[in-house]
């Protein structure tokens, strides 16, 4: 009997911006509601890592807000849980804000916004097709 094999190709159809942070994940929230004119709230599931066997490896702090009149979704996610982290090849960063957008988004503004926010060091724009470990961020 033949054996097939399914191949699926990752889906990265959203804006990855990956800043740093002073403030604990609820505080960064509020800094970032405030300044994007948002509001990220607080999911009462964690973004969780699995891996092979279906283990727990590591929970993330997660926010969500859906804007519907833009058709956007926002979701930030703290990068640090514990000594692992979401991304490991970008440990410096502490928290990501994903962007899903069905229309274009001026994302350099989002950022430029992002970096005059108190309790925003920097903030940069990743492209989630480049990391090894992007597929942690598939949800």
């Amino acid at each position: 009997m033949a054996k097939f094999t399914l191949k699926l190709e990752e889906d990265y159809d959203y804006d990855l911006i990956g800043f740093c942070s002073h403030y604990n994940d609820y505080r960064a929230c509020w800094a970032i509601n405030a300044a994007l004119d948002i509001q990220l709230v607080k999911s009462e599931e964690l973004f969780m890592i699995s891996g092979k066997k279906g283990e727990v490896i590591s929970a993330h702090s997660f926010y969500e807000w859906m804007d519907d009149d833009n058709l956007l979704q926002y979701y930030l996610i703290k990068n640090k849980s514990g000594v692992d982290y979401l991304i490991p090849e970008l440990n410096q960063i502490d928290y990501f804000l994903i962007i899903r957008e069905k229309d274009g988004v001026d994302v350099d503004t989002i950022i430029g916004k992002l970096k005059q926010t108190t309790g925003v060091l920097t903030a940069f724009l990743y492209d989630p097709a480049t990391l090894k470990s992007a597929k942690n961020l598939v949800f």
